[in-house]
């Protein structure tokens, strides 16, 4: 038998051997010390190239992947044939907890809370699609667990990390357009069915999805043909519509570069409320085809008051005078623009080709160089960036769209979708039960954003937080 000092001293010396450091392995190793294992919640589509992004860093180990739907993981599990499969989060979790150091979550709006959440709560560093959460209670209470806990957060707005929103920065910082009063930000989202019936033909569901998984927090339904994998955005049960699938990468720089925060106030019109003899319009449960929605920020650090206008389905903001006819507005079908005392600027989507208005002062302005910002010097991406602030530890390096600033830029779109929301709400009149008044349009709703509260039109807070499926929830 083995004695208890041999065996500690045999222990020791194998640990030793175990973790060693970079420089005994050489250039081009990684110690095992340094390792980040990773576990993909989502593993086709986005959450699959958000695993691929996270393996372009050298210390990640994509080690566990989990997918309600064996077709979507198959180009993962062929990546990362070393990795454990599995279809539950929970089981997921539950078994390999001791394993796993940070989670990734790209899966439907409706279950990044409860997944985040019950990462978070083992003490797991957590990357999450965009927007971060489906409510805005759930970005608040996302953004407390993280502090709590103290792991470290990333939302996956790749355009936060990169030099075009730093390059919008340093301009409004060094004064080229003066006082930002105005912004534009517009979509050609929705590029999804919105402003339909859902389906009445019950289809089979596929051999390889676990549907009960899929709903997660939603309502029991039936399945039906074509909502997975992606037109389920079009759907306020799972998604958040053109407003949430794009809002945090056009209205992420005006947020980022002006320094706003909670909104007080919004106000939103929508496309095809009226239902036709066709059944085409308005349907409580479908996001509008279309939407036109303005939201105020007070004025703050001695800086103007700012109205922010959000466009979808098609809408654009009028061409700037400044703009040559034949010049393209931001990016063609995305974009933001602000309109300040001394001059315009801007950028298409994720901030990109950020451009001072008219494109003859991009020559003739100097501003300090952007890239000074990022600590450490040149930007290593954002997936890169987390993997290494992860094996850093809490808040040991700067991310660019931590929770910290994910959760109140998530929670400001999301108040954008009350008044969309909102807009369409019938009530039946009292003397004509068969007709109806529409209470919540034209209305400006009163945010409360420390309370997540509207404050002059009640109805409205339904859609601040919504129930879970029984058993569901953490």
């Amino acid at each position: 038998m083995i004695s208890r000092r041999k065996f500690i001293q045999q222990a020791s010396a194998a640990a030793a051997f175990t973790i060693l450091p970079r420089f005994v392995l050489g250039k081009g190793f990684v110690a095992p010390s340094d390792k980040l294992y990773i576990a993909g919640i989502g593993a086709g589509g986005k959450g699959g190239s958000d695993l691929s992004s996270f393996a372009l860093n050298p210390k990640a180990e994509i080690a566990f992947l989990c997918d309600v739907d064996d077709r979507r993981a198959v180009d993962s599990r062929a990546k990362f044939p070393k990795a454990k499969y599995y279809k539950d989060y929970r089981v997921m979790l539950d078994k390999e907890h001791k394993h796993i150091d940070a989670v990734s979550v790209s899966t439907p709006d409706h279950n990044h809370a409860v997944q985040t959440m019950a990462a978070i709560q083992l003490g797991k560093h957590v990357y999450v699609q965009k927007p971060l959460t489906h409510d805005i209670f759930e970005a608040r209470a996302l953004t407390l667990a993280a502090k709590k806990y103290k792991v470290v957060t990333q939302m996956g707005n790749q355009g936060a990390s990169g030099d075009g929103v730093r390059q919008l920065i340093d301009w409004y910082e060094a004064g080229i357009i003066g006082d930002v009063h105005t912004v534009y930000c517009w979509t050609d989202r929705p590029v999804w069915p919105q402003g339909i019936a859902w389906s009445t033909q019950k289809a089979e569901i596929p051999k390889e999805l676990d549907w009960n998984l899929w709903l997660g927090t939603a309502p029991d339904k039936d399945y039906v043909e074509k909502l997975v994998p992606f037109n389920w955005r079009g759907w306020w049960d799972y998604g958040t519509g053109a407003l949430g699938d794009m809002g945090c990468h056009l209205i992420e720089p005006p947020f980022r570069v002006l320094g706003l925060n909670y909104p007080t106030d919004v106000t939103a019109s929508v496309g095809s409320v009226y239902v036709d003899e066709f059944k085409r319009g308005y349907f409580p449960e479908s996001g509008p085809p279309s939407s036109f929605v303005t939201m105020s920020f007070p004025a703050r650090n001695g800086k103007s008051a700012v109205k922010l206008h959000w466009m979808d389905g098609g809408i654009k903001p009028e061409r700037p005078e400044e703009l040559g006819p034949n010049d393209q507005m931001g990016d063609g079908g995305n974009g933001c623009i602000f309109i300040g005392t001394k001059g315009k600027m801007m950028c298409g989507t994720y901030g990109a080709q950020p451009t001072l208005l008219p494109k003859s002062r991009n020559a003739e302005v100097t501003a300090p160089e952007a890239i000074k910002r990022v600590p450490g010097g040149p930007d290593p991406g954002h997936y890169v960036q987390w993997v290494d602030a992860c094996i850093a530890g809490y808040e040991k390096i700067e991310l660019s769209s931590d929770f910290k600033i994910a959760g109140p830029l998530t929670e400001t779109i999301l108040m954008g979708n009350l008044a969309i929301r909102s807009y369409d709400i019938r009530k039946p009149k009292i003397d004509k039960p068969n007709q109806f008044d529409y209470p919540g349009r034209g209305i400006k709703l009163l945010w409360d954003g420390e309370a997540m509260k509207v404050t002059n039109f009640d109805e409205a807070n339904a859609f601040v937080k919504r129930e879970y499926r029984k058993g569901w929830g953490w």
